[in-house]
């Protein structure tokens, strides 16, 4: 089945926040403003690394219309912040790592002050050596930009003996893989209003990933309880993971206590592009041998992270690739080693794929040269070595038992767009289209993909939600997640229909406010559809059943004979309700209402961040390259995912066109290039993204919806696997047009610009 509007018939519903965002209406953090509102900027740092002498910021204090400038003497409690580890100053005091780094904030009555304000604040720098590569970092004598060194992780797995296993290997591949600096591009730049209360209390309207997370991190820095500060933390205008962490939200929060005063704060692009995250760069070296017969024998990998100045998440991305360098296949013998590195670029973290992206694409590029070194079609060449139902995860570990992998492997295989692949293969002399010029060439090429979702074991990854029939008879549904262009609200709206019989207009969704939610966890790793599902799961019954037991005390009739519908509660057979939920509301003392809360399923391996959930994915891409000025263009796209089941088609279809998009991005054209520790692409004018033009090919999605019967998981996570096949897939089929191998993103155009003479060739015939 490709999923599309005539197959999911009238499944295909309008998103909830749908009319709203598409007529303008809808108002993000970033538009709201407040009476009396000031105006917040940050000073950072004017080297990538330097020590700082001194600090004055008198000039600024005294300017007319500035009302706070602060630093970091300013900050009440942990000068510090991170996810996972707390090594980025809020303000630096003593060393700027990158030129992101924030040195003051100033809040003003207008923009203009502001912007004068930060002129005038003095610091004296001292500069220091730039680290601007890995290898500089882990060079012996280099500073330390840490007391603990220029080493955030390492991580590795280890079966077998790899190294004596090349020496009995048929065919063996060595190749380093190089991916990009990829910026979110997220069209709402980072940003939000800050409203201290009269009761004491502080608003947060700032877009984030996990609001609850940062109320937490803000009341370490505020020094205040986090029950006195309310994060609003929806809707986004877009994410990817780059609002995972704290980025404006300090200064804007302590710029608003120090002045009693609502304070906003909204990056440009280029601060946005200074200060933020961007997705890890790495180089990894693989080594890979196969038996005469295409099975692999041994597999050895390094793969060095470039984290940038300050943790984040730089440790979990590290382990998610260490991971996923191994993927979907078997091996008799593994040596993977992999470490992640402070330097004085610019922020490292958290992106939609979290380090699959890059692995996948070193993986496939592997299994592509393997498979033309055996002389096996490639596609073949993967089934030989193809995890089935049963096998253990990548780590050796126990994992949720699908046969996932081979399902999109098979369909692919029948895909009209493979089809035409092995057609044109059967007929070498038949592949020249005559509709082209000579000097375009096309190819055809495919990639798996293993993704593991979910934080992994040994991380804290909790879920739950609550259900809630409001005093105004709104039955509510209420989770910890944050709306973020995913369709989280669509999903959820479809979920609650659908397993309670609700209509739309029976619903209340909140999301986003940690003054009304619980602690579902963060709104990342393509986990919050499967977690919302198995809430629902457990919270189905007993909420069915008070519902129901409320309306039959009512209406004097048996529980048994009712049952829940569009706008009430309607005898067991159907039809107009008996009762309505505003009326069993009205009579209700409490509340009725259900919660719950369980943690992420994990396997049983003690390997932190090891997997149990995986989805699977086959992409197949056909692009055509012109030999004149090098450029790639995609023509055709089949994507074949195993998640379980589809809860929202509109939503499935949107994951995977998007994250399709991003990859082109990965795969063609972006990178956040730097020199020196400086960004030279530093606003959209020089940092190029696909257009609609280059999303112009036919994209076709096909569900695998099969999960063994025995299944207890629902669906799985789908709003990374979408971004993480396309680039490997890409790759392929550009050597199959050129002939030309890849082995770093984005690719070179100036790679595939033909010699004159094999053009001359080609238009000549001869």
């Amino acid at each position: 089945m490709i999923l599309n509007r005539k197959t999911a018939g009238d499944r295909w519903r309008i998103r909830p926040d749908g009319p709203a965002k598409v007529t303008g209406k809808l108002a993000y953090l970033t538009d709201y403003a407040a009476p009396d509102m000031l105006y917040g900027l940050v000073l950072r740092s004017r080297y990538p690394h330097a020590r700082i002498r001194a600090i004055r910021t008198e000039r600024a204090r005294t300017l007319p219309g500035v009302r706070a400038v602060l630093t970091h003497r300013d900050v009440p409690g942990l000068n510090a912040f991170g996810i996972s580890r707390q090594d980025q100053p809020v303000f630096c005091f003593d060393l700027v790592r990158y030129v992101g780094d924030a040195v003051a904030a100033v809040a003003a009555e207008t923009p203009e002050a502001a912007e004068r304000a930060l002129e005038l604040i003095e610091v004296d720098y001292e500069p220091l050596p730039v680290l601007d590569t890995p290898e500089k970092a882990l060079a012996e004598g280099a500073p330390k930009l840490h007391p603990w060194g220029n080493v955030l992780h390492t991580n590795e797995y280890k079966r077998g003996d790899a190294d004596a296993a090349f020496a009995a290997c048929a065919h063996v591949v060595e190749e380093t893989y190089f991916t990009p600096r990829q910026m979110h591009t997220y069209l709402e730049t980072e940003g939000g209003l800050f409203v201290p209360e009269p009761d004491g209390r502080l608003t947060v309207y700032a877009p984030t990933q996990h609001g609850l997370l940062d109320r937490l991190q803000l009341s370490r820095i505020l020094a205040m309880p986090e029950d006195r500060i309310r994060v609003v933390s929806s809707p986004i205008g877009g994410s990817f993971g780059g609002k995972d962490e704290l980025n404006i939200q300090p200064y804007g929060a302590l710029l608003a206590l120090a002045t009693g005063r609502p304070v906003k704060i909204h990056n440009s692009r280029r601060e946005s592009v200074r200060a933020g995250l961007k997705r890890h760069p790495m180089k990894i070296t693989m080594k890979t041998g196969i038996d005469a017969s295409g099975r692999l024998l041994a597999h050895k990998v390094r793969i060095v992270a470039d984290t940038g100045p300050y943790a984040t998440l730089g440790a979990e991305v590290l382990n998610f690739a260490t991971e996923h360098v191994i993927g979907p296949y078997r091996y008799a013998n593994l040596d993977v080693e992999s470490v992640s590195v402070y330097t004085n670029n610019g922020m490292s973290g958290e992106f939609r794929g979290f380090g699959g992206n890059q692995a996948i694409f070193a993986l496939e590029g592997q299994m592509d040269r393997l498979a033309a070194l055996a002389g096996i079609d490639p596609w073949e060449f993967r089934l030989i070595n193809l995890r089935r139902s049963g096998d253990p995860g990548p780590f050796g570990q126990r994992i949720a038992r699908t046969d996932g992998a081979y399902q999109v492997w098979a369909k692919l295989k029948e895909s009209e767009l493979w089809r035409e692949r092995e057609a044109a293969a059967s007929d070498p002399g038949g592949k020249a289209d005559a509709t082209r010029p000579p000097w375009i060439q096309t190819g055809i090429g495919a990639a798996m993909v293993m993704h593991g979702f979910g934080l992994g074991y040994g991380i804290p990854d909790p879920a739950g939600g609550r259900l809630r029939l409001a005093e105004d008879g709104k039955i509510e549904a209420v989770f910890g997640y944050e709306e973020f262009g995913q369709g989280l609200l669509g999903t959820l709206e479809m979920l609650m229909m659908d397993t309670f019989g609700f209509a739309r207009d029976d619903l209340r969704l909140v999301v986003g406010d940690t003054d009304r939610v619980p602690d579902s966890g963060s709104s990342t790793a393509s986990r919050t559809t499967a977690m919302i599902w198995q809430s629902l799961r457990r919270m189905e019954g007993p909420f069915r059943r008070k519902l129901l037991e409320a309306a039959a005390a009512l209406l004097g009739r048996p529980a048994d004979g009712l049952r829940l519908g569009p706008g009430g509660v309607t005898d067991a057979k159907g039809g107009e309700p008996l009762i309505r939920y505003a009326d069993i509301a009205a009579k209700m003392e409490e509340p009725i209402e259900e919660e719950t809360h369980f943690h992420f399923p994990v396997s049983d391996i003690e390997k932190i961040g090891a997997h149990f959930l995986y989805s699977y994915s086959a992409v197949a891409v056909k692009v055509e390259v012109n030999r004149l000025t090098g450029r790639v263009r995609v023509l055709d796209q089949y994507h074949a995912v195993a998640a379980g089941p589809v809860v929202n088609p509109m939503g499935y279809v949107g994951q995977i066109e998007g994250g399709s998009g991003m990859a082109l991005g990965f795969a063609l054209l972006e990178d956040a290039i730097m020199e020196n520790g400086r960004y030279l692409t530093g606003n959209l004018d020089t940092y190029l993204i696909p257009t609609i033009a280059d999303l112009s090919g036919r994209v076709a999605v096909e569900p695998v919806e099969d999960l063994p019967e025995d299944d207890p998981y629902g669906p799985r996570g789908i709003g990374e696997i979408g971004s993480v096949g396309l680039a490997p897939a890409i790759a392929q089929a550009v050597y199959e047009a050129t002939g030309i191998r890849i082995n770093r993103l984005p690719i070179d155009p100036a790679l595939l610009i033909a010699k004159p003479e094999d053009l001359w060739k080609a238009v000549s015939g001869q």
